[in-house]
């Protein structure tokens, strides 16, 4: 298990991860992304961006980065990175297959990713991750099953995954939904010659949209590690846009809504590794500060408050605009 290098680190920020999905392509859902990234979404632009974010992650103590094939040129900008900084050995590099990028680097296309869960979409997308991340890439994650997926039932496609897992990739899934519990629980059932395939799993965790979290509990105690994604809910728990209670506790422990909203998670004793969804080196810094935030019960309670229905949270994100 490549996140085994995770465990013995000592920095307070090992466990905090960095996703580039707001940074790999011109337009995405999170809010104030006008704000953070300007009109200014060139190619190189957001290259440059994204390695002063890599660096600035790398020299704070991250040693998890979390691509996939969607996020535009999310795995071109960090192979580029990986391949400049030959003596960067010691991080965990994740990516994910079975969405395509459809947006042409634009923020206006009618669809900026299509779907598909099928086994030709995992051999052409594995072949096209190889290409540019070749053995750097440690784990490879089909990207948001959901109940329905094909990817919970296919055998044909087990069989491959578990013939890469035995090259020494791991194999991974990731989940959103308002029934992300369900399709976790399905996934911890497949097996492949009666072990299990997946050893990783990447699912949505907030204070908003906590849902999830007996089945991640689950997947935990069967030895799988836990990636949080969008801890910050799309930027819904950011200062300019975050519920009183959540502006109220971070007044109270002077740090941002960031910080506090990421430090919720972290205390999760299933939280493997959280992401980062940052667009910034500021936010960046920001976001690094809940490795050191302490919460006391009556802050948490009034934080833990704020959980929304499962439906109302994934129709709140799914009529978000992409910017």
């Amino acid at each position: 298990m490549p996140f085994a290098r995770l465990a013995t680190a000592t920095t307070p920020t090992c466990h905090i991860g960095l996703g580039l999905a707001a940074i790999g392509r011109p337009g995405y859902i999170n809010l104030g992304r006008d704000e953070d990234l300007g009109e200014d979404r060139s190619v190189e632009t957001l290259r440059a961006r994204t390695h002063e974010l890599l660096d600035a992650a790398y020299a704070q103590g991250v040693r998890y980065f979390d691509a996939a094939r969607s996020y535009g040129r999310s795995e071109q900008f960090l192979a580029d990175w990986l391949r400049a900084r030959p003596d960067v050995d010691d991080i965990v590099v994740g990516s994910k297959w079975g969405y395509t990028y459809t947006a042409d680097w634009t923020t206006d296309a009618e669809q900026h990713e299509v779907k598909d869960h099928t086994l030709a979409t995992y051999e052409r997308q594995r072949a096209e991750s190889a290409a540019l991340l070749g053995d750097r890439l440690d784990l490879y994650q089909i990207h948001s099953v959901t109940p329905d997926s094909p990817a919970l039932t296919d055998k044909e496609l087990h069989a491959k995954l578990a013939e890469a897992a035995a090259q020494g990739t791991t194999i991974g899934f990731s989940t959103s939904g308002p029934a992300q519990a369900d399709a976790i629980r399905a996934a911890l059932a497949v097996t492949v010659d009666g072990e299990p395939l997946f050893r990783t799993v990447q699912s949505t965790y907030n204070i908003l949209e906590t849902s999830a979290a007996p089945a991640l509990a689950e997947a935990h105690d069967a030895g799988l590690t836990v990636i949080v994604k969008e801890g910050m809910a799309n930027g819904r728990l950011a200062a300019p846009h975050a519920p009183d209670a959540l502006r109220a506790v971070s007044a109270e422990t002077s740090l941002g809504c960031d910080a506090v909203a990421l430090a919720v998670i972290l205390r999760e004793p299933w939280a493997g590794v959280v992401l980062s969804g940052a667009a910034t080196v500021n936010q960046l810094a920001s976001n690094l500060h809940a490795a050191v935030v302490d919460l006391d019960e009556d802050q948490l309670a009034r934080l833990t408050a704020l959980a929304e229905e499962p439906q109302a949270y994934w129709s709140r994100r799914s009529s978000l605009p992409w910017h």
